[in-house]
């Protein structure tokens, strides 16, 4: 995807999009005030807490595991949409997260099949000099079709906050958007977002250079066709938290059936229980996040 040409980006404004209610930092134009005041003990401790386990992200399910977990102490999100640079002239590799939805990557897949709205985000970002932006999904519904924002309408997470990072050339290197149901402090959500992002970015990197390590394959010992599609299906369903019993009621079958094809999928993934099951199959990239 190109970024950055005239068509898409005059379509969206910094003012079209924020309202003063979700000014995070003071203007220098301005002076307005907008930055949130002294973090409290709780969300010290969050934070150093959240920087460590940053820096112990080194592969796509550490990366799940802590931003679908413990950053959601401070930035409460529904889904992550993480969108990468990937070469010249400029596109962007995007993937998304999101624990409570069955496909995240829908998501990350409309993002850019609704080609203004990256574009526009990130041009928004720019003008606000590398600022974290706010807006509301139904501001980008002019810009295209409207399928990203229809999809995160549906999960009632209609208030985005983003930021990325850039190089010293101000050429956006990364760029996050975090989709949320709107409630909470939006200025402090915000802040959280200036605070962290780097650390996202740092991390999500690692995890990309991690995978081009490995030739970006599952190793040998287990074969993607070796699962078949019923127990991915079933992997999916433990994923999402499902019983026996559930997924039976889901799937039409009966809970021993079940039974029956996680016992073999424990014995093809070699592993003891159902949440080492999960981690095997999401680093294998059986199930995708």
């Amino acid at each position: 995807m190109r970024l950055g040409t005239p068509e898409l980006t005059q379509l969206l404004h910094p003012e079209a999009v924020l309202s003063t209610e979700h000014g995070v930092e003071a203007d220098a134009a301005t002076g307005t005030p907008g930055t949130p005041g002294t973090l409290d003990n709780v969300e010290q401790q969050g934070l150093i807490l959240n920087l460590d386990a940053s820096l112990r992200v080194h592969t796509r399910p550490h990366f799940f595991s802590w931003t679908q977990g413990m950053l959601q102490s401070l930035i409460r999100h529904e889904v992550l949409i993480c969108a990468l640079r990937s070469g010249e002239p400029l596109s962007l590799s995007v993937d998304s997260f999101a624990v409570n939805v069955a496909d995240p990557s829908a998501f990350s897949d409309a993002f850019l099949r609704d080609a203004p709205v990256a574009p526009a985000l990130v041009k928004v970002w720019e003008e606000r000099r590398f600022r974290p932006l706010v807006c509301e999904v139904g501001d980008l519904k002019a810009l295209a079709g409207g399928t990203f924002a229809g999809k995160l309408e549906r999960i009632r997470a209609t208030r985005l906050i983003a930021h990325g990072t850039h190089n010293s050339e101000g050429l956006m290197e990364s760029f996050f958007t975090f989709a949320c149901i709107p409630e909470g402090d939006v200025h402090r959500q915000a802040y959280f977002a200036q605070l962290l992002v780097p650390f996202l970015h740092a991390a999500w990197v690692r995890t990309r250079m991690n995978v081009r390590a490995k030739g970006n394959d599952a190793p040998k010992s287990v074969k993607r066709s070796a699962i078949t599609t019923r127990e991915q299906e079933i992997l999916r369903w433990i994923y999402l938290g499902k019983s026996n019993f559930e997924i039976g009621t889901i799937l039409n079958i009966s809970p021993l059936t079940v039974k029956n094809h996680v016992q073999k999928i424990l014995r093809k993934l070699n592993v003891v229980n159902r949440a080492q099951a999960v981690g095997k199959a999401l680093d294998l990239r059986l199930l995708s996040p």
